[in-house]
């Protein structure tokens, strides 16, 4: 009988099993929650549940969208200061997907109902403004898109500071650092616009590598020199001014007083390509990320596979813990067809 080719089979790459943590060791704290938080049978509506999971599938997009409570506040019966949002305003190609995610300021009472309070502000400027936003998006409008969410951006965290006020707190007691992401329901548009205020990650997998994508900002570094913000050596006159002894001066009564540094605005607008999976997270994921490389290396496996995880598959990977980082995870991640 003549020889016969032997036939190849190429078997599907398979995924990593799901881990419970990656790195030198297991955390110290409990994999699972211990303590709630304390409850107001007055104030019910203020509780916050420890773990929210959300996902859809849109145009060319699917979107998985996780926040969890972190193993520190599990332990200590703290609420998540962690807030995530999603909401889709209009219908058909011309809908609008938005995530938002916030993170309370650290060691304030009031954190979470801040980080809720900014999520649910960006919401309803974006909502009220969706039909604008989409088209603009669309057309590739983005320098009107950049200076229009940094307006509604703006306005969504002065509300903040107004809140902090009628409660008689100073600002930074009652503010979040907030994150978004705007994906259009078109599947003839791949644009996906990332805007926010603070700290966080913002991260692209493309071909089996992690890129950070993270907006970049740059300040002017030292001290004022002549000609760039500092004062003339002398008057006029010719008289030399006085050394500046830094004795501050009274404000006037006929000026506002000084606001604190606000935080820079971020945005980009980027155009995926097929395959490509975008991550937005708040700092609890973004510092493991950059601080561990197993993390990395264990999601690239995870997340590399053609079908996006399944709403479970998604929670178990965004909440793989690593050793010396226990803040609350929000992620948001958009995996391409």
């Amino acid at each position: 009988p003549s020889a016969r080719t032997p036939t190849r089979v190429d078997l599907p790459v398979t995924a990593p099993k799901s881990v419970g943590h990656v790195g030198s060791g297991p955390p110290t704290y409990e994999a699972e929650p211990t303590a709630l938080p304390p409850a107001d049978p007055d104030e019910l509506d203020d509780l916050v549940a420890d773990t929210v999971l959300d996902g859809a599938r849109y145009g060319a997009c699917t979107l998985r969208a996780v926040s969890v409570r972190g193993d520190s506040a599990r332990f200590r019966g703290e609420p998540r200061r962690d807030s995530l949002l999603t909401a889709r305003f209009g219908t058909g190609d011309h809908a609008l997907v938005l995530v938002a995610m916030a993170t309370g300021a650290r060691a304030t009472p009031g954190a979470h109902r801040a980080a809720s309070e900014a999520c649910h502000w960006i919401a309803r400027a974006v909502g009220r403004s969706h039909a604008r936003l989409a088209e603009d998006i669309r057309a590739g409008r983005r320098g009107d898109l950049k200076s229009g969410l940094h307006r509604l951006t703006d306005r969504s965290l002065g509300k903040l500071r107004a809140s902090a006020a009628e409660q008689g707190i100073e600002p930074e007691e009652y503010a979040a650092t907030l994150r978004c992401l705007l994906l259009p329901a078109d599947a003839q548009c791949r644009t996906r616009v990332f805007f926010g205020v603070g700290t966080g990650g913002l991260f692209r997998l493309r071909g089996g590598e992690w890129q950070d994508i993270e907006p970049r900002v740059f300040d002017v570094p030292g001290e004022p020199v002549v000609g760039f913000g500092s004062p003339p050596a002398e008057t006029p006159e010719g008289d030399r001014l006085t050394m500046d002894l830094g004795i501050p001066t009274p404000p006037s009564p006929y000026e506002p007083a000084p606001e604190p540094p606000r935080e820079p605005f971020r945005f980009r607008a980027s155009v995926a390509r097929p395959g490509d999976t975008l991550l937005m997270c708040t700092s609890g994921l973004a510092e493991p990320l950059h601080g561990e490389p197993e993390l990395c290396g264990y999601l690239t496996g995870r997340w590399s596979g053609p079908t996006p995880p399944g709403l479970a598959a998604f929670l178990a990977d965004a909440q793989v813990r690593v050793k010396g980082y226990s803040d609350d995870r929000t992620a948001a991640a958009v995996w391409e067809a």
